[in-house]
C-alpha cells in the first residue's frame, strides 16, 4: 500500500492513475469528503479525509503502508509544517520509503515556495527515513487552464519576458517516474531533477502551438500589476499572490530551466517534447468533442 498525500490535486490525480495502472494499492489523503469518490474513480483503493496538519490523522493514514508519496498543496504557507507532520507520521509507522514531490531549484530563496520545499527536504534528510526526492520543472499542463483562450485569442500571455527560458516537463512523465522510484529498487537517497527535453522561451512555445492550431499564436508579456489585480479579484490569497509575484520576477530575470538527462535515464526514453504534448492535447480535445 502506498499513501499519496495531496491526492486530489493536479499532481496527485495523475500519480494515482499511474500507480493504479501498475496494479499498485493506493491510499489517498484528500482534504474534502466529496473528493473521496473522485480519487477512487481514478484508481485509489482507499481514501482518508482530513488536514495535512493533523498529526493524529497522518499517523492513522501512514499505518500499514510501505511507502509515502508526499505532495503539498500548491503554494501553501504551511508547507514546512505539513512536510514535517507527514515525515514524523512515516517515521512513527515504520514506513520503508518516503518520496517527496519537491521542485526544481528549491535552493532559490527568491522564490519562497521553492525555499520552503528545501526546508522540507532538510527535515527529510534528518529523519532517518529511506528517501527519494523528485524535483520537477514547471508542468506543460500548466497551460491547460487557459488553453481555449490562448487558441481563440492567438496570444500566449505571461507576466514575465517572452524571452524567459524554461524546460517544461510533461506531468505524465513525472508520474511515470514516481511509479519507477516507488516500485523499483535502487532509488533510496536519490535526488532527481525532472526537466523536459528542450529549453524554450515563451515565443518558441507559442510557435509550436501555432504549428498545430492552424493560425498564429504570439507570446506577450502582460503587466505584473495587472496580473496581481486579476488574481486577487479571482480570490487568490495574499500569500499566494506575493509568492507568485516573486516567482514571476525571478522568471523574468533568470528564466527557469534545467537538464533532461536524468529524466531520460529514469524513463529509458526521451522525455515528451512540447510538440508531442500539444499534439496530444489537441487529439484529446477532438475526442472529447466527438463524445
Amino acid at each position: 500500500m502506498i499513501l499519496v498525500t495531496g491526492a486530489a490535486g493536479k499532481t496527485g490525480r495523475v500519480v494515482i492513475r499511474a500507480l493504479a495502472g501498475k496494479k499498485q494499492s493506493v491510499r489517498a489523503l484528500v482534504r474534502r469528503k466529496q473528493q473521496v469518490e473522485e480519487v477512487q474513480a481514478i484508481g485509489a483503493t482507499e481514501a482518508v479525509v482530513g488536514d495535512l496538519l493533523d498529526e493524529s490523522l497522518l499517523q492513522q493514514a501512514a499505518r500499514g503502508v510501505h511507502a509515502v508519496y508526499h505532495i503539498c498543496p500548491n503554494v501553501h504557507p504551511d508547507e514546512i509544517a505539513m512536510g514535517k507532520v507527514s515525515i514524523a507520521a512515516a517515521v512513527s509507522a515504520g514506513v520503508k520509503h518516503f518520496v517527496f514531490h519537491s521542485v526544481l531549484r528549491p535552493q532559490i530563496e527568491a522564490m519562497p515556495h521553492h525555499w520552503r520545499k528545501m526546508r522540507v527536504e532538510e527535515a527529510l534528510f534528518a529523519s532517518g527515513l529511506p528517501f527519494t526526492v523528485l524535483q520537477p520543472a514547471s508542468y506543460m499542463q500548466n497551460i491547460l487552464a487557459e488553453w481555449d483562450g490562448v487558441v481563440e485569442r492567438g496570444v500566449l500571455a505571461a507576466p514575465y519576458s517572452v524571452q524567459s527560458q524554461s524546460s517544461p516537463v510533461d506531468l505524465q512523465d513525472v508520474a511515470a517516474t514516481a511509479v519507477i522510484v516507488l516500485c523499483e529498487p535502487g532509488h533510496h537517497g536519490a535526488i532527481y531533477e525532472l526537466c523536459g527535453p528542450e529549453v524554450l522561451n515563451q515565443s518558441e512555445l507559442a510557435t509550436i502551438i501555432s504549428a498545430h492550431v492552424g493560425h498564429a499564436v504570439r507570446a506577450e508579456q502582460t503587466g505584473l500589476g495587472e496580473w496581481v489585480r486579476r488574481a486577487r479579484a479571482d480570490g487568490l490569497g495574499e500569500y499566494a499572490l506575493e509568492t507568485l509575484r516573486k516567482m514571476f520576477c525571478y522568471y523574468d530575470q533568470y528564466g527557469f530551466w534545467g537538464n533532461s538527462h536524468t529524466l531520460h535515464a529514469l524513463l529509458g526514453r526521451r522525455p515528451t517534447s512540447y510538440d508531442a504534448f500539444v499534439k496530444r492535447v489537441l487529439r484529446e480535445k477532438r475526442l472529447t468533442r466527438a463524445h
